[in-house]
């Protein structure tokens, strides 16, 4: 037989210790001889393939070909070249090559058809005859071979590759040799089927077969083992992985285990037949890969290695002298042979050599420095003397880690040095049972010990598979180990990288995950500064994924690539135990801002096109997680990913199902959340009128839950900066008349989205459109809000509304008076016990309701208003309250002033004995009577004047305009001399002047006209002229108009300008 691997490699190789009786040299000659007797077998035997039960089968025989009609020859070979063709499809190893043969024979089939249909049945000569019979026997020959490769163990099918493609080789070529032997020139042929075949026989004659890349070096690395003779577990299973990755099986322990147990099968026939060359190589490689964990089981290794141990004895052996190097007196680790017959250490004699040196430095004869042999037989019994004294010394040392930290720091450390020489000496460890003792080191207080152990825990689960599983049936194992994570970095990061080599066995990994707090920890690691133990705990989450669980805890510890992972692209049930737990997940405004940039938005959005409502519910619930964070809100705005939401809203779903609920929720809170940025941008939710129109149909169409939502989004959208077109668009089709309706809903959330979407529709109305909704009955049930209602939202709104109904209107200010209303609306200015984020609103509205109520023309409301004790309420929100507070308290105050002069009661004269008459009551300097802020609304007695004059310097010019305006009411008529010296006494009139060089000229207009009347007095003339005269020149110079012709008329009291001057 040809020998399974090259035979330089088995004749180089020595067998396994236990058959190494002979000398080396006599079996590599015996190899070789029987190498060199199996080739010239082949070659007698003619065509063989591997046989169905392991021995050598050869093609079916073919009658002499003298024999059998031309035809029917040709029809075998057709039959036969189907056949291969079939069978190429399902072989388990050579795939590539058995694909080119079928592709050539696949050209050979329509060549062989037309021969046949022109041959006669009878046989003219051998030619032809012969040429049919060989293609038949080789085109069977390589079905047959095509068969035995789609049902032989895969292991010993690829041990075998290089003899299979050399027999693909050979049946390709003699396929080739007989089409070129077929008499075509000498048949009725085309010349098309003429050119085809010999262009065929060409190309199958030349051609050149090769085992695949992956193969090749599969059993180059076998090779390597067998020849340096490599026993080495972490070798074995390494070795195992790559012919599992070259003939495509699973990696499972349970398929290895039981392909491995058939290819032993396959050597035991192969010695059954005799095959003595392929039985010792195959021995050797079946002694080699029996070391991988998945090829034996736990207990046979233990069996094994006590029955090893027990004969060992208890004490460590010297080493014999011949271990020693002459050179450097120390035991050799890798021996060699010179040609003088001494052997070294390989690295001292080269050293030897490298100096100069060219004789042998024993016996000092002359050497070939080219020459060094390995020593293989002393090498092994070298290593056999350390096995066995390390054997020895670990299963010495186990009672010394139960001492105190100094000696065990020691243990520890020769223990570390053992794990760290060979891979044996990991096995050796964990055979003595040292796993629970090192395993309860991690509950030491001394970090060092607790470091060193991480360290050799992780040795020992290097490459083998049942160390990681005796670590995790330790009890507390995991949990022990995962304290760590929790230490110092030098701890940390041993722990990390030793629960990373655990996290290689699937089963462990739930373990792990179940830990408390252990992916919190990793995800925490992360994000360190330590490099290593980030990108190890990186790679533990990765292999942590592998179960469904994991995932979640990893996305609740703010970890989300591998749920993402999950939704873009794993099966249906998995995507939907992912969003159901990102749905009912608590999010940072972080988590959210990372979902979203990371891409967890489209996968979310494709679900909402599956049938399965639970699946749409869930993306839908966690879709309106994400938007709740301002920026993601506006993103989908911007995406156009509201439209799949819009068009699920509009779908008849059954009443049965909240689904719509949820969907409108979800609208909901995307447009709040877009519109709490309060961007200039204009954002497009509803691209058309018919879709504003269809959309806000639904709050009479649905039930309350959608009916708030819509509400709300509308309210949103009419609260952005661009929303006036919404706005009018909404008034347009009657939103107005169907709100007012739906404010005396039963439903206490939708009437507030009502009020408040009303408010926002009023605001900027028209007023016949207010004047014909708002009826009486409108108007008491807005009071009713106002009186009655917890929401502090919906009351401002409900101010707004009446706030913003027209002035003119007077039965609907009688209305509101009548029912008692002012003295609500003072209550909200009084109460000190608003303090939510509507307080501010609230206090604006109801003093711009009260606006109404305090004209001069309203007799009968002032003095409700004032008895309310409305009138303190202002001044005391001149210093403290918002600028619209500011604004409409100096308005309101200006409204009571108009009044104050005819409420003034005039002083009495008491007649009588003087000693007897009552107090003289106090005069008003301004209104040369008695005054009060309660009756006569007087800013004097109220202590106005000074927080008035105070607003004068504000930056807001409609604050400096209301409180001028107020101030103004002190100088008209008959008061100019009485309120300018108040004005005058309170240091008002420089804040006047001041007012001057604002740049509204409304106001300047304003100040002007008080001042024109002020300096009308000589007195003030003489002491504010030269303040006045410098901002009055400027806007007689820059401005024009009436604003500068009262300037200059100003400067004309001044004596600045004569009176016919140009600038009047």
């Amino acid at each position: 037989m040809t020998p399974l691997l090259h035979t330089s490699a088995l004749c180089s190789s020595p067998p396994p210790l236990s058959t190494l009786t002979a000398d080396p040299i006599a079996y590599s000659f015996l190899a070789s001889f029987l190498g060199r007797v199996e080739r010239l077998l082949l070659r007698w035997t003619g065509s063989n393939c591997l046989g169905d039960s392991g021995k050598m089968a050869t093609a079916e025989p073919i009658m002499n070909a003298s024999l059998v009609p031309d035809s029917e020859l040709i029809s075998r070979a057709v039959q036969a070249a189907c056949g291969t063709i079939r069978a190429a499809r399902d072989v388990l190893v050579e795939r590539h090559s058995f694909a080119e043969l079928a592709a050539y024979l696949d050209r050979v089939v329509p060549i062989l058809d037309q021969l046949k249909a022109t041959t006669p049945a009878a046989n003219r000569d051998g030619t032809l005859a012969d040429a049919a019979g060989i293609l038949a026997r080789e085109v069977e020959a390589a079905r047959a071979l095509a068969l035995d490769c789609g049902k032989r163990n895969r292991i010993y099918l690829l041990l075998n590759c290089r003899r299979i493609v050399t027999r693909l080789e050979s049946a390709t070529r003699e396929i080739g040799r007989a089409i070129s032997l077929l008499p075509l020139t000498s048949l009725d042929l085309s010349s098309a089927i003429r050119d085809e075949a010999k262009l065929l026989s060409d190309s199958m004659v030349r051609a050149e077969f090769r085992a695949a890349a992956a193969e090749e070096e599969t059993l180059r690395k076998l090779e390597s083992a067998i020849q340096e003779h490599n026993s080495d577990r972490s070798y074995a299973n390494s070795l195992l992985a790559l012919i599992a990755d070259a003939v495509g099986i699973s990696k499972d322990r349970t398929v290895l285990k039981k392909e491995f147990a058939e290819f032993k099968e396959e050597v035991a026939e192969a010695k059954l037949r005799k095959d003595l060359a392929e039985a010792i190589q195959m021995d050797q490689i079946i002694a080699l890969l029996s070391r991988a964990d998945a090829t034996s089981s736990f207990k046979e290794k233990e069996v094994k290695y006590y029955s090893k141990r027990n004969s060992l004895g208890s004490q460590p052996l010297e080493p014999l002298q011949s271990f020693y190097c002459p050179i450097t007196r120390d035991v050799m680790e890798d021996p060699v042979e010179t040609s003088s017959g001494q052997t070294f250490e390989r690295s001292a004699i080269e050293r030897w050599f490298a100096d100069g040196n060219t004789t042998c430095p024993l016996t000092m004869t002359p050497l070939n420095t080219g020459f060094l042999r390995h020593n293989i037989t002393l090498r092994k019994s070298i290593e056999e003397w350390k096995e066995r004294n390390n054997i020895i010394i670990i299963s010495s040392m186990k009672s010394k880690l139960s001492l105190d930290d100094e000696v065990v720091l020691r243990s520890l450390a020769q223990l570390q040095e053992l794990c760290e020489e060979k891979f044996s000496n990991r096995e050796c460890v964990v055979m003595e049972d040292y796993l629970p003792i090192l395993v309860g080191l991690l509950g030491r207080n001394n970090s060092q010990i607790r470091n060193h152990t991480l360290y050799i825990l992780r040795l020992l689960v290097e490459d083998s598979d049942d160390n990681r599983e005796k670590i995790a049936e330790v009890d507390n194992a995991i949990q022990s180990i995962v304290k760590s994570l929790a230490r110092r970095t030098d701890e940390r990061k041993a722990a990390v990288a030793l629960l990373l080599e655990l996290s290689k066995n699937n089963a462990i990994c739930g373990h792990i995950g179940k830990v408390q707090g252990c992916i919190l920890l990793l995800v925490t690691i992360i994000n360190s500064d330590n490099n290593q133990a980030a990108d190890d705990a990186r790679e533990l989450l990765e292999n942590l994924s592998f179960l469904d669980d994991n995932v979640v805890l990893m996305a609740k510890a703010n970890y989300f690539q591998p749920l993402l992972r999950c939704l873009n692209s794993g099966p249906e049930y998995l995507k939907m135990k992912m969003v159901k737990a990102l749905a009912e997940m608590e999010l940072t405004d972080h988590s959210k801002e990372t979902l979203f940039k990371e891409g967890a938005l489209q996968p979310l959005l494709q679900m909402l096109s599956l049938s399965d409502a639970d699946g749409k519910r869930m993306a839908i619930k966690a879709i309106q997680k994400l938007s709740s964070f301002g920026p993601n809100g506006l993103q989908i705005i911007r995406d156009g990913a509201i439209s799949p939401l819009l068009d699920l809203l509009f779908q008849a779903i059954p009443a049965s199902s909240n689904l719509r609920d949820q969907v409108a929720a979800t609208i909901l809170n995307i447009t709040v959340s877009a519109a709490a940025l309060q961007t200039n941008e204009a954002l497009s939710i509803l691209k058309s009128d018919a879709e504003i129109s269809r959309l806000f149909s639904l709050v009479m169409l649905t039930g309350p839950t959608i009916q708030q939502s819509i509400l709300g989004t509308f309210y949103a959208l009419c609260q952005l900066p661009s929303a006036k077109d919404m706005r009018t668009k909404l008034r347009q089709f009657s939103a107005v008349q169907l709100l007012i309706s739906q404010c005396e809903h039963r439903d206490l959330s939708v009437r507030a989205s009502a009020v408040k979407l009303l408010s926002c529709l009023m605001e900027d109305g028209d007023d016949n459109v207010s004047a014909e909704s708002v009826t009486q009955r409108c108007l008491e049930t807005l009071l009713s809000i106002i009186k009655t209602s917890k929401d502090e939202e919906e009351v401002a709104a409900a101010l707004r509304i009446i706030s913003d109904l027209p002035i003119g209107y007077t039965h609907v200010t009688r209305w509101i008076a009548d029912a008692g209303a002012i003295t609500v609306f003072v209550s909200y200015i009084r109460d000190a016990k608003l303090s939510g984020p509507f307080r501010n609103k609230l206090i604006e509205n109801a003093l711009r309701v009260l606006c109404r109520f305090t004209m001069s023309t309203n007799p009968e409301c002032q003095k409700i208003a004032a008895k309310s004790g409305l009138i303190p309420l202002l001044v005391q929100l001149l210093g403290s309250g918002t600028p619209a507070a500011k604004r409409y308290a100096a308005t309101l105050l200006c409204q009571f002033s108009e009044s104050s002069l005819s409420l003034s009661r005039l002083v009495e004269r008491h007649g009588g004995f003087w000693c007897f008459a009552p107090p003289p009551e106090i005069r008003c300097p301004v209104h040369n009577g008695v005054c009060s802020a309660e009756t006569s609304y007087c800013l004097l007695e109220a202590d106005a004047i000074g927080p008035l004059l105070s607003l004068l310097g504000d930056s807001d010019s409609s604050i400096c305009d209301a409180a001028l305006s107020a101030l103004s009411t002190l100088i008209e008529g008959e008061r100019l001399q009485s309120g300018s010296k108040v004005l005058h006494e309170s240091n008002g009139i420089a804040p006047i002047v001041k007012v001057l060089s604002s740049r509204s000229t409304e106001l300047q207009e304003k100040a002007l006209n008080v001042l024109e009347r002020i300096f009308r007095l000589q007195e003030y003339k003489r002491i504010y002229g030269a303040l006045a005269q410098m901002p009055l020149v400027d806007i007689t110079q820059r401005s024009n108009g009436p604003v500068r012709a009262l300037a200059a008329r100003i400067l004309a009291h001044l004596d600045v300008l004569h009176d016919q001057s140009s600038y009047f």
